[in-house]
């Protein structure tokens, strides 16, 4: 093969835009003591990759992805997803507006993040969570699934999500 085209190659491989997402989840009993701590992987739905483009573009009337939600639901996570398969609304833990910033991982402020932390007012058990860009509805950008993790009133339930476009 001539070199131009080898150099050609390795060109489009840089023009490549891959999107991972992590979140760790973390636990605490009332008394303060992390009870639970891991990092998930999640995948990035196609409602999620559609917005993106609209943002990119800044056209249609998309909004920036700063909410967090947590669910009930066991079910694997697929690119299709929508919402969550059981979003919890009640024991203090309904969706929330998160910290949002940027940060770099690999390139200038390439990834994202968005943080919660929830005090729980009883107990729930957490099986998945997603990134949104609504308070209620909205389109959802990331989804996975965790734990699960069991609160108890007044334990505190932390998600550090990182959405890495690299």
């Amino acid at each position: 093969m001539p070199e131009t085209e080898i150099l050609g190659q390795e060109k489009q491989q840089d023009n490549i835009v891959k999107i991972d997402g992590t979140c760790t989840v973390i636990l605490q009993d009332a008394e303060g003591n992390v009870v639970h701590e891991e990092t998930y992987n999640n995948i990035i739905t196609s409602a999620g990759k559609g917005a993106i483009a609209g943002l990119v573009g800044n056209t249609g009337s998309v909004t920036a992805f700063t909410y967090l939600a947590v669910g009930t639901s066991a079910t694997t996570p697929v690119v299709g997803d929508t919402a969550l398969g059981g979003e919890i609304s009640t024991n203090s833990l309904a969706r929330a507006g998160g910290t949002v910033s940027r940060t770099t991982t690999t390139y200038t402020n390439d990834t994202l993040k968005i943080a919660y932390t929830w005090t729980a007012s009883g107990a729930s058990t957490v099986q998945e969570a997603g990134i949104f860009n609504a308070s209620s509805a909205g389109t959802m950008l990331s989804h996975l699934l965790i734990g699960p993790v069991t609160t108890s009133n007044g334990f505190q339930l932390t998600l550090n999500y990182t959405v890495q476009f690299s």
